[in-house]
């Protein structure tokens, strides 16, 4: 297996986060880390106590739902919950930040942000990263770096194409099956 980067092992642990998430119109995660070593950790969901959306449905005001928290700022609470400085540090997500959120890590002295997916970009956020002199770098995440089971799953589609192939199966109609499999991987078969 190759060794994954740095940004590559932070936002996975950011997807990984993300899979906790209550919210049933996307899922988020964010890590915030400072000198390689995470420091905290959140996703988007409601606040302890309060009805999930996952059980209860979302509570949308003005096409926002307001029951949930917001991955960043969880992440960014979690630091002031347990008294660690921000300053300074970086925060990898899951998807590019909202204007609030964008707002928050600015104050928190967030020195730099990694994210895999654009989501909804303000433009005003943007510029606000800019004036704030926070750096942006998007990281396409591929989830096939974290697939520990990549090289078996790879294995049997082929041993399948061979005993298509072996069965006779003309290749016009495997082509399709073939080319598929090395988009799935991200290898040539």
């Amino acid at each position: 297996m190759e060794r994954i980067t740095w940004d590559q092992f932070f936002m996975a642990q950011s997807h990984l986060l993300a899979l906790r998430s209550t919210c049933t119109r996307l899922s988020v995660g964010a890590t915030v880390v400072r000198d390689k070593r995470i420091i905290a950790g959140g996703y988007n969901g409601s606040i302890t106590g309060d009805e999930h959306c996952i059980e209860e449905g979302c509570y949308v005001v003005d096409n926002h739902c307001v029951r949930t928290v917001h991955a960043e700022m969880n992440a960014l609470l979690q630091c002031a919950k347990y008294g660690t400085p921000t300053k300074g540090a970086d925060l990898y997500v899951t998807h590019f930040p909202c204007l609030p959120c964008t707002k928050s890590i600015i104050q928190a002295g967030i020195h730099r942000i990694y994210y895999a997916t654009d989501y909804k970009n303000n433009p005003y956020a943007q510029e606000l990263f800019k004036k704030a002199s926070v750096e942006v770098v998007h990281v396409p995440f591929d989830e096939r770096k974290i697939d520990f089971l990549s090289d078996d799953k790879l294995a049997l589609y082929i041993d399948m194409l061979n005993e298509l192939r072996a069965s006779g199966m003309p290749a016009e109609k495997l082509l399709p099956y073939e080319q598929r499999v090395s988009e799935l991987f991200g290898k040539m078969m």
